[in-house]
């Protein structure tokens, strides 16, 4: 809520008094279950409003004079490559010479843009010079864009000298030196552009594909596939569990075999908010399997977004990641029963066919997502339900081939060479489809809705579905 108010800071008055509503309904009313249920998400809303207005206020003070620093600095995740640039985040090592006005903490991001060489990774210490800016907003807000993953000022005319290596989490640079090793692997195996996506299919990201075939996984709808949704999570999650049943765990012991491997999964993916998210969520599913109940969805997500929120408020306004991974799931979890409660009557069958599943779970994700894509992208994808109709099958081969062919390079190459052949096949088709399909003069279109809009559309959306499971008994799907 406080994100929403900015660049005005709620006033801590109202804060309390908040909080003091929200603890007389739960002390006094406590025998009073849907006013006990309110109190409790009062209490969750003032420490929301509380730890959102904190940081705000710190961002709201910085003081923009342009000062020179200079000082030993640690690289505190992996470079993104774009181009012929890479953007680094680097945090002091120990207080950099500046003025007395700027107070650096470690925590605090600074944002270097240099050339893609030399290379840094994570970890790596450097002798930084500069001058220090606050981010200028460009055709977004690029300022609050970088202030929710703390990085609260950019570099102007910066020296950059490398000092030094693994100075990072040890645990978590030997994650990355994995998934720099795999990403070699595959590249050997597999020419490009297919070793690019498979790359983005089983470590995440697209930064493997050239520019123009991202802009192509983009105007036909299939970005979902390189970043880490939570259809690539269930797909790693089962065939965790099905490697550690076969290799001889029990059912409790591939359990958690299957947890490691989703969070290093999550891990070597740089922890975006969708592959959190979706890493969280597909540790409740498999729990549930494991004790043999069924998973209920709607608990998940808020638990997911809850958790999330705590540790960082600002996803929720200015993490468009953020938003449109929940709202594709909450398509999914409340949209795609309706569809489903029709299309087993028109069907005359217990399930859905498998294409017509794609088909409308596409549909109940992009219906959630529509409006936040248009008004912050201004494009809408038209042939994105076809493309999914016809990639979405293949992907679970695809991702299985790549496992083995990777895994097998550290055991015998010549048979990995095979598999990353077989491999190759359904990648070859994944990506002529996409980029035929982006060639046709309609796949998507410009196109524009106001904030008023979005606003109108999830009312007129929660209203029809709410009616809808009203009438009906509906239930959601397993996430």
């Amino acid at each position: 809520m406080a994100s929403f108010y900015y660049p005005k800071i709620i006033d801590v008055f109202y804060l309390y008094l908040f909080l003091v509503l929200a603890l007389t309904s739960v002390f006094v009313f406590y025998k009073n279950k849907p006013v006990l249920l309110a109190g409790f998400c009062m209490l969750v809303f003032s420490l929301g409003i509380y730890l959102s207005s904190s940081k705000l206020e710190k961002i709201n003070n910085l003081v923009d004079d342009r000062k020179n620093i200079s000082g030993n600095f640690i690289i505190q995740k992996e470079p993104e490559i774009s181009g012929k640039m890479q953007r680094i985040k680097v945090s002091p090592k120990a207080k950099p010479l500046a003025s007395q006005r700027l107070r650096l903490r470690k925590e605090d991001g600074i944002l270097i843009t240099a050339p893609t060489y030399p290379e840094y990774s994570y970890g790596d210490e450097i002798r930084l010079s500069c001058t220090l800016k606050i981010p200028e907003n460009k055709i977004f807000d690029w300022r609050m864009y970088l202030a929710k993953d703390n990085i609260l000022y950019e570099c102007e005319k910066s020296k950059i000298e490398k000092i030094g290596s693994d100075k990072g989490n040890k645990v978590y640079s030997f994650i990355l030196k994995i998934k720099n090793n795999l990403n070699t692997k595959i590249s050997r195996m597999i020419p490009a552009p297919e070793s690019g996506l498979m790359s983005g299919l089983i470590l995440g990201g697209d930064d493997k594909l050239s520019k123009n075939i991202q802009d192509n996984f983009s105007r036909t709808g299939m970005t979902h596939i390189v970043a880490v949704s939570g259809y690539n999570v269930t797909i790693v999650a089962e065939y965790l569990m099905i490697i550690g049943i076969f290799i001889g765990l029990w059912r409790r012991q591939a359990f958690w075999f299957a947890v490691v491997g989703i969070i290093l999964f999550v891990a070597m993916t740089g922890f975006p908010s969708s592959a959190v998210r979706a890493g969280m969520m597909g540790i409740l599913l498999i729990w549930a399997m494991k004790n043999g109940r069924l998973a209920n969805s709607q608990n998940a997500i808020i638990f997911a977004a809850v958790i999330m929120l705590l540790i960082n408020p600002l996803l929720l306004r200015w993490d468009i990641g953020f938003q449109l991974s929940f709202l594709a799931t909450l398509g999914i979890v409340y949209m795609y029963p309706v569809f489903q409660n029709y299309l087993t009557k028109w069907t005359d069958a217990m399930s859905v066919p498998t294409l017509l599943e794609i088909l409308f779970l596409t549909l109940s994700a992009q219906i959630f997502v529509l409006p936040v894509i248009l008004f912050n992208f201004q494009k809408l994808s038209l042939i994105s339900p076809l493309a999914n109709l016809l990639v979405l099958p293949i992907v679970p081969l695809t991702m299985l081939l790549g496992f083995v062919a990777v895994i097998l390079s550290f055991i015998f190459y010549p048979l990995a060479v095979v598999f990353s052949w077989l491999a190759y096949l359904p990648l070859k088709y994944e990506t002529s489809v996409i980029n035929f399909l982006a060639s046709l003069k309609y796949s998507s279109i410009e196109m524009n809705l106001a904030w008023w809009g979005v606003g109108i559309w999830y009312i007129v959306l929660i209203s029809t579905i709410a009616s809808i499971r009203k009438s009906k008994k509906i239930i959601p799907p397993l996430p």
